[in-house]
């Protein structure tokens, strides 16, 4: 469970499913930080608004990020300048500075306590090879009207050769932050329903209707809102990005903290941050350990690299906390905000924030709210939705159109005992057998669970997560338990599960 989770008893369901057919201006798929914003702002301007959450409110992306509101996404600005144009580079620039001050303007008008504080955000390396790269960075984003620093030594715990400080950026518990926010778009009439999956949209004359939980919610409107878009056509977002996974520990230690927001220029990623807890007593967020979603690659080890990292700069550290997030990423690493597609009116998306979702969500808020309420966003061209690049990596582009082979059915299988004693108890592996792949989880009492290990998105083989006991998909990041159960978009139907005995 995330530190914000914990903080708020954010696990827990506050509003019922949905359980009728009704109709709105706007519907909102997603009860995180983007789709709640824009919820707000909507309501706020008047709009009948409802938000759909298949799980629980902020259970995702939002309750498990680690909350850094910055500009500062990295080593970025001279990427945008170099591969797009000093316009594009200079609009994401000042829309993510504009998202802080809208960020601070909310808390303020709305009395919002969610420890909320202005600090400075530094990117840096202890590698020779990136310095010139910091340094150059400095001189673009200062060509850009901002006062970035270059400095060569920081008060965080780490080897530090140079850093670009970003001044004035903040931090806050997301949590305390957004459920703030629902309960005023609540007061302004304002709907939500939880465990409500949405399993479909269809346009119908000048409306949409979502469907979810056997009942229909009409709209002129539709904003995606659920980091990954479930809807593959029009849109095809799935051969636009795909999905990171990393990992956080919070831990308390007796030592002197350090000021600031931290991120490490290169991979292996480090990021640092302080936080208060539930006791409002000051812990560190340490985070690391990336990985794209459902690589074969061993992840077993994420968790305790970043402790045994903790415990080298603070020996007396006691871990108190423990989570993973993923974020999806678009390949040109610019969000897609604005219109769904070309051809259907009035349904928007706000997708592929690159672990960048603080200041993005607002960002996306602003620009979806906006083009509802017929006005013209600045920021908009920088983030167009609808552009299309082709994939530069040919393999990855193989990866993301795989299809799964045609459906097995079958109500029983039977594996050969040797077979079931090669897998661990509380684990898995993919099996070959019968001219077929099977997904067999042994469970802690030695009971199997089988399943077809085909993503049932859009068919891509599975990986075994065995840090998370899960089955991750490696071409868009859905996420399924042990036993099939889909709990991670774009995915929405669980999988194929398969009765089966010992021969």
């Amino acid at each position: 469970m995330s530190l914000w989770i914990d903080s708020v008893d954010g696990s827990e369901s506050r509003f019922l499913p949905l359980s009728a057919d009704f109709d709105v201006d706007v519907c909102v798929v997603g009860a995180g930080i983007t789709g709640i914003t824009t919820a707000y702002l909507l309501a706020k301007a008047g709009k009948r608004v409802c938000i759909l959450e298949r799980d629980v409110a902020n259970c995702h992306s939002t309750g498990n990020t680690t909350a850094k509101i910055t500009a500062s996404h990295g080593l970025f600005y001279d990427y945008l300048l170099n591969t797009f144009s000093p316009e594009l580079a200079k609009g994401y620039l000042d829309a993510n500075l504009s998202a802080i001050s809208n960020i601070k303007n909310i808390i303020d008008e709305e009395n919002i306590e969610c420890d909320f504080e202005f600090c400075d955000n530094f990117v840096f390396t202890n590698l020779d090879s990136e310095v010139a790269k910091i340094k150059q960075e400095v001189l673009t984003v200062q060509s850009l009207g901002f006062n970035a620093e270059l400095v060569n030594s920081v008060s965080a715990p780490v080897d530090c050769l140079a850093a670009i400080k970003f001044p004035n950026q903040a931090q806050f518990n997301p949590l305390k932050y957004v459920n703030a926010l629902l309960d005023k778009f609540i007061s302004l009439g304002g709907m939500i329903f939880e465990h409500s999956k949405v399993c479909d949209v269809k346009p119908e004359g000048n409306f949409y209707l979502c469907f979810a939980n056997d009942h229909i919610v009409t709209s002129k409107y539709v904003v995606f809102a659920c980091a990954y878009p479930f809807v593959n056509v029009p849109g095809f977002y799935f051969l636009k990005m795909y999905q990171e996974a990393s990992y956080i520990i919070g831990f308390r230690t007796s030592a002197k903290l350090f000021d600031g927001m931290y991120i490490n220029s290169k991979a292996p990623i480090i990021s640092l941050r302080t936080a208060l807890d539930k006791n409002n007593e000051r812990i560190v967020l340490l985070g690391g350990s990336n990985h794209k979603v459902g690589t074969d690659d061993d992840v077993s080890k994420c968790y305790s690299n970043l402790e045994n990292l903790a415990r080298s700069m603070y020996p007396d550290c006691e871990i108190l906390y423990r989570w993973q997030t993923q974020d999806c990423i678009s390949l040109d690493k610019i969000p897609y905000i604005g219109p769904f597609s070309s051809v259907w009116d009035n349904v928007y998306i706000a997708t592929g924030f690159k672990k960048w979702g603080m200041t993005s969500s607002n960002v996306a808020a602003n620009i979806i709210c906006d083009s509802i309420l017929g006005r013209v966003n600045k920021y908009s061209f920088v983030f167009k939705s609808t552009r299309f690049n082709p994939m530069k990596n040919s393999t990855e582009f193989a990866n993301m159109l795989k299809q799964s082979a045609s459906s097995l059915v079958l109500d029983r299988m039977r594996f050969p005992k040797e077979v079931l004693d090669s897998i661990p108890c509380n684990s898995a592996k993919i099996v070959d057998y019968s001219n077929g792949k099977f997904g067999i989880y042994k469970d802690m009492d030695g009971v199997f669970h089988a399943i077809k290990p085909y993503c049932s998105h859009l068919g891509c083989q599975l990986v075994w997560n065995d840090l998370a006991k899960t089955w991750d998909c490696p071409c868009h990041g859905s996420r399924f338990s042990f036993n099939g159960s889909s709990f991670y978009s774009p995915s929405i139907n669980d999988l194929e599960v398969f009765i089966f005995r010992e021969t």
